[in-house]
């Protein structure tokens, strides 16, 4: 989870714009609309000639030529001579589609490089679009470090004598590193999208079995998210439908029979404090998608984290006063202990339901995300109304709300209450309170105890490389059963943000002793993930093959045949024990270059920036390290690349004809290993910089330079691999090339040992 932040609410969602129509001319952009943070000063990708040079190549892959002529008063022509004096080919170029699925993609590699204006100019957003999404997608703000640098506005000017010298030499560098070209990558970035979207050839010939039910008894909940949509708004653009027709024919195939989409209620329904545009367009497309995923026998569910807090200025406050709740970073939250608010949830949720009655059910987090009721982030005893309740109740209150909402359309929707964030002084207590029918889910690894490199620590959630479930679950499941309430479970089976830059990780032993464990905790419904971790795997076939009193061995059968079948258990059996060392705490998994890996670039000095959340992990090790001396730190990630390389050797030794699915998991596996290798050798070279080891930061430098090339090789064949949904592409094949001309300048940049 998030994390709140304040950012104005805006009116409408982004989309991108294409080529066609770039801007004339840049406008500043009004500091009360978009945030800036304590505005530090940007870095410098000084191993680019200059600033103008660095754009072009950051860019050259995912935005027209002429548009970023129009941000820099260019012409087209300038930059694409100026992109061939790197060594660049020539750009194969997004489509217009593609470009705004790669919006966040966009906007994280001009953090540092530009000012606002020109960055809505580069989108083509306005400045309410880009304040959306900034607050709504996934906390992007918060991604980015809750600060924006005071980049000071690029201009274009031609290259100097000096700098025309300096691109020569980045070009003769990107020959020598990739002689066979194809910088951009073989398999076009995003072209998974289109292969997704197309009806799968063919099915396993393999039945999985079915597991055992009462006569009427319902299949258990497999709720899982798209591997590709958009988070903020996805139902405004039919284009970027977050889930088409063969992909949901495939996640049906892998036992899912339930997706989730973030719902923002006012986007949804007319409410007393919001009125929104485009209801009836995102209601249309929301009857659309429950249509067709019923048809693939899968339900649509809705994420509820309501109701949104508005500026403490609204008009709405000055015409309810009694309405307005705590105060937070600029925000006031709509106290649900009034009765008007809670009459426009209600009735929200039931036009909502009445809207789309085949809407398969909504789930609730009340007590973190954005800022909703008084009590969702603490600070109810500031509330007139909310201090003298007890949290419990104005939480239960807010379910119970949505509930009556169900209830007064005649809806058949489910409601499913997540206790994140649910304190451990009230949980059990909110628990007893919630009304009958409502589920109660628990994160089933949280408060799981471990111990890595002699660490001793517990789990909070997005844990993969432990199997639960951990005493905080199985206490509120039991709370909710003495209740009557049904349970689920949220796991994180495809990937976590251990590592969600690979589509998933095939550590099945690990997922399916996790399955195994919950069922016999009495609980059946799950949750397979939240943002990450939605494309189809043996992971998440595990679940139902497990759940049916399968084995990992009758899994591979099915899967890879009888030929491979014990070659692949073993594999799968060597990644989890590999993956089982990895040193997991919350901080380092959001903070760590886990996600980037090789792709995350080197500094001669400290730059002074902290890691942000899974967003840009800079130098900065000890937020990555979180509770581990960095040597046990670098260490366990160590061992664990070493156990996913092993594995990798082994199952290739052993099924060298392995078909394209055993293929896949071959090619996550070794990024994996990339990617943990990669963490380690950053840290030890943040160590070496502390001391003043130049032999071995140039040591470690060239390491990270082999490792960016090996990884632009697989990724230049999967086009999959660094994307996932909420953050879209960590890095694309550029960056791991401009990895080496990273690398290459350190070499020169490193001060002589003291």
């Amino acid at each position: 989870m998030r994390i709140w932040f304040a950012l104005l609410v805006s009116a409408g969602g982004p989309a991108l714009a294409g080529a066609e129509a770039p801007p004339e001319k840049v406008a500043p952009v009004a500091a009360s609309v978009l945030p800036m943070g304590n505005a530090p000063v940007p870095l410098d990708a000084a191993w680019f000639p200059s600033r103008v040079h660095a754009f072009v190549w950051r860019n050259w892959s995912l935005v027209p030529a002429a548009r970023l002529a129009a941000v820099i008063g260019a012409t087209p022509d300038d930059i694409v001579q100026l992109g061939r004096s790197l060594g660049l080919e020539p750009a194969r170029g997004l489509s217009d589609t593609q470009r705004r699925r790669a919006a966040l993609t966009i906007i994280r590699r001009n953090w540092h490089l530009l000012p606002y204006d020109q960055l809505l100019a580069l989108l083509g957003w306005t400045e309410e679009e880009l304040a959306y999404a900034l607050r709504e997608d996934d906390f992007l703000f918060h991604k980015l470090g809750l600060s924006k640098p005071k980049s000071a506005p690029l201009r274009w000017s031609p290259p100097t004598a000096a700098e025309a010298a300096r691109a020569a030499e980045i070009a003769r560098i990107v020959r020598e590193s990739f002689p066979g070209g194809a910088l951009e990558g073989r398999d076009p970035l995003f072209s998974f999208v289109d292969r997704f979207s197309q009806s799968p050839e063919s099915v396993s010939a393999v039945p999985r079995p079915a597991p055992p039910l009462a006569a009427g008894e319902p299949p258990p909940l497999r709720l899982g998210y798209s591997y590709f949509a958009l988070y903020g708004d996805p139902l405004m653009d039919p284009a970027l439908d977050p889930y088409p027709d063969g992909y949901l024919a495939r996640l049906a195939a892998s036992g899912v029979n339930a997706v989730w989409l973030q719902a923002v209620l006012a986007r949804l329904s007319p409410l007393p404090w919001a009125r929104e545009a485009g209801i009836e367009q995102r209601r249309t497309a929301l009857r659309a998608l429950v249509a067709r995923a019923a048809r693939h026998g899968v339900r649509v569910y809705l994420y509820l984290n309501e109701p949104r807090a508005l500026p403490p200025s609204s008009p709405v406050f000055a015409d309810h006063p009694d309405w307005r709740g705590v105060p937070m970073e600029g925000f006031a939250a709509l106290c649900t202990s009034a009765p008007g608010v809670r009459e426009g949830l209600r009735d929200g949720i039931a036009d909502l339901c009445r809207a789309v009655p085949g809407l398969g059910g909504f789930f609730a987090i009340s007590a973190s995300e954005n800022l909703t009721n008084c009590w969702s982030k603490g600070r109810g005893g500031d509330c007139p109304r909310c201090r003298a309740r007890r949290p419990a109740a104005v939480i239960a209150e807010v379910i119970a709300t949505f509930h009556d909402g169900i209830k007064a359309a005649q809806g058949t929707q489910r409601l499913v209450a997540w206790d994140w964030g649910w304190a451990d002084a009230w949980a059990t207590e909110a628990i007893g309170q919630l009304p009958a029918g409502v589920t109660l889910m628990s994160v089933s690894e949280w408060g799981l105890p471990i111990e890595r490199g002699g660490i001793k620590s517990t789990i909070g959630e997005y844990c993969l490389s432990a199997v639960g479930p951990g005493p905080r679950a199985l206490r509120h499941w039991a709370a909710a059963k003495a209740h009557g309430l049904p349970v689920a479970a949220k796991l994180q089976l495809g990937n976590s943000w251990e590592i969600s830059a690979v589509p998933f990780l095939p550590v099945v032993e690990n997922v399916a002793a996790h399955v195994a464990a919950v069922r016999a905790a009495g609980v059946g419904d799950l949750m397979l993930g939240w943002t990450l971790g939605g494309h189809p795997s043996p992971n998440l076939e595990a679940v139902a093959e497990i759940s049916a009193g399968g084995t990992l061995l009758s899994l591979a059968q099915r899967r890879h045949g009888p030929a491979h079948a014990a070659a692949a258990v073993r594999f799968w059996q060597d990644c989890s024990t590999a993956f089982r060392e990895f040193p997991f705490h919350i901080d380092a998994v959001y903070r760590a270059p886990l996600q980037t890996g090789p792709a995350n670039p080197l500094w001669a000095t400290p730059t002074g920036y902290k890691a942000t959340m899974v967003g840009f992990p800079y130098d900065d090790l000890d937020g990555w390290r979180a509770i581990y001396p960095p040597e046990v730190f670098a260490v366990q990630l160590e061992k664990t690349a070493a156990g996913f390389e092993a594995a990798v050797a082994r199952l290739r030794a052993a099924a060298p004809d392995a078909g394209p699915a055993l293929n896949d998991e071959l090619t996550f596996a070794e990024t994996a290993a990339i990617h943990f290798a990669s963490a380690a050798q950053q840290a030890r070279f943040v160590l070496a910089r502390r001391s003043g080891d130049r032999a071995a930061m140039l040591r470690l430098a060239e390491t990270e330079s082999r490792l960016a090339v090996r990884l632009h090789a697989l990724q230049s064949r999967d086009s999959r691999l660094g994307f996932e949904a909420s953050n879209q592409y960590y890095y694309v094949p550029l960056d791991l090339v401009e990895k080496v001309i990273n690398c290459r300048w350190l070499a020169t940049q490193v001060p002589p040992a003291r």
